[in-house]
């Protein structure tokens, strides 16, 4: 939390990161910061609780938060990648490529789009019937997590969950490909090292972001929901570690983020001073 709300408030003192990068950049930690509230603070009391419970009510709240927060991830992380494309492939005309107003619409429309996926997955939750048994496998109310608990048909489910997924995965991992596929075409044409060092760097930290994200989200939803381990660890992967980490990969990778929080902390360490 401290880590987002960090790059968060750098990003908005700082004049310097008033850039497109760093727009969508802010929304990131904004998504990673609410994900860490939506699933950390149950995690931690149940892990201090003999007794694990949770509410019918509270159960179907978390499958809507959990999924609304990951869905809009996955906007932002393919806007990000066309942000670097544009930066790198296109540089003379990329202050009018990537306005103020499109970077606003594209993270309008990850919200909307993020919370229409959820709505959808939340019907689908509403509408199981559950047996007896109700212990859930898991540390978090996901809806794979719950189709063992039930006792309706849930195959059409299991198929809506699944293109879900898809369009939601490949649709927003599929851009990402060919942005980079065109960015690495263009570094590779630079002749220069230092010019191709340079270029890479700008968009490392993404690629690092996307990686852990979409690797652990696309596994986690498209394995047979069998409540093993490996199921358990992708969860955890992407709603628990990749928000602790993004900050730190965007900050230790970044020269400009890493000065502009000296140059922030020195300016509030004067204020204190005074």
């Amino acid at each position: 939390m401290m880590g987002n709300l960090t790059m968060m408030l750098v990003i908005r003192a700082d004049s310097h990161l008033h850039k497109p990068m760093y727009f969508f950049l802010s929304h990131l930690s904004f998504v990673d910061l609410y994900l860490s509230c939506v699933v950390v603070p149950k995690l931690l009391k149940d892990l201090l609780s003999e007794q694990k419970t949770i509410s019918v009510e509270g159960c179907l709240a978390q499958i809507f938060f959990v999924f609304l927060g990951p869905g809009n991830e996955a906007y932002l992380l393919s806007a990000m990648a066309y942000d670097r494309y544009a930066a790198i492939c296109h540089p003379l005309v990329y202050g009018q490529v990537m306005s103020h107003q499109l970077c606003v619409r594209l993270v309008v429309i990850s919200w909307g789009l993020a919370s229409l996926n959820a709505v959808i997955i939340e019907l689908l939750a509403i509408n199981l019937d559950f047996c007896d048994a109700q212990t859930i496998h898991h540390y978090m109310c996901e809806l794979p997590s719950l189709f063992p608990l039930s006792c309706s048909d849930i195959s059409i489910s299991i198929s809506i969950l699944s293109l879900s997924t898809i369009f939601l995965g490949f649709g927003n991992f599929l851009p990402i490909f060919f942005s980079y596929v065109r960015i690495i075409l263009n570094i590779l044409s630079i002749s220069s090292t230092a010019g191709r060092s340079k270029a890479f760097s700008t968009c490392s930290s993404h690629l690092v972001a996307v990686i852990l994200f979409f690797g652990s989200g696309m596994l986690r939803y498209l394995m047979p929901p069998s409540g093993s381990s490996l199921n358990l660890l992708f969860s955890i992967q992407y709603s628990v570690i990749t928000p602790l980490l993004n900050p730190l990969i965007y900050s230790l990778k970044n020269k400009e983020v890493k000065t502009a929080v000296k140059r922030t902390l020195g300016k509030y360490l004067q204020y204190f001073r005074w």
